[in-house]
């Protein structure tokens, strides 16, 4: 699997455009969206807000962007494409090289949680924010489940395609739920709360995202075999 070479990412403000073409300007306005929706949420940002901290004019993010939730849909977009092309790109790339004996559960689940943990990881602040962010739309209960379905659900429908190769014999219930269960673990996983952090006295750490990616290889193969398999006798 592919890592970045960046330092290890932490929260905060990216760095602002030095130049005042489009693009930078489109961008810029971007990065402080995603910042501020990831702390606030949805309901809790202004595009006034958005625009002072972007260091423009409010007429520019309208012109850009229209409404608020077309600013909301363009900051989740920008990334969701990102991420969701390299974990499809991964599993096919882990179903065509799996060797003689096939694919394992613990293997596809390995590409397919790799990327956006490897982006929050080593991606810069943006990924930070951008993965709080998903993990807030995702329990969004207004919209989430439209927002979601919308950038993500194409890669995850060709995971679940993959898992039945592994498990012919699970029920198509079966696979959604155990999915619908590995999605909320991996969203509050990549929210970084500290929650962790706090419950475990120290012992564990939320930033800790490569211990928290293999944790959830074992946690969620285990959890799909003993959903998706018929039970013995």
């Amino acid at each position: 699997m592919t890592k970045l070479d960046a330092p290890t990412a932490k929260r905060g403000r990216p760095p602002k455009a030095k130049t005042a073409g489009s693009a930078d300007t489109r961008d810029l306005i971007l990065d402080a969206s995603e910042d501020l929706f990831s702390k606030h949420g949805f309901y809790g940002v202004t595009i006034r807000e958005v625009a002072r901290e972007a260091g423009v004019d409010t007429a520019l993010v309208h012109y850009y962007f229209g409404a608020k939730r077309g600013l909301f849909d363009a900051v989740f977009l920008r990334r969701a494409e990102v991420w969701n092309n390299e974990r499809v790109d991964a599993i096919n790339r882990y179903a065509r090289e799996a060797g003689p004996d096939g694919m394992t559960l613990e293997g596809l689940l390995e590409a397919f949680l790799r990327p956006p943990f490897q982006w929050s990881l080593k991606g810069g602040p943006g990924w930070k924010h951008y993965s709080a962010l998903v993990a807030q739309t995702n329990a969004n209960p207004t919209f989430g489940g439209e927002t979601m379905a919308r950038y993500f659900d194409p890669a995850i429908r060709r995971l679940i395609e993959l898992v039945k190769v592994i498990m012919p014999e699970a029920r198509e219930v079966d696979l959604y739920w155990a999915y619908h269960n590995l999605s909320g673990a991996l969203t509050l996983t990549l929210g970084e709360t500290g929650r962790l952090d706090r419950l475990s006295g120290g012992l564990c750490r939320s930033g800790d995202l490569e211990s928290a990616c293999d944790y959830m290889v074992r946690f969620a193969a285990a959890g799909f075999r003993a959903v998706c398999l018929p039970s013995a006798g």
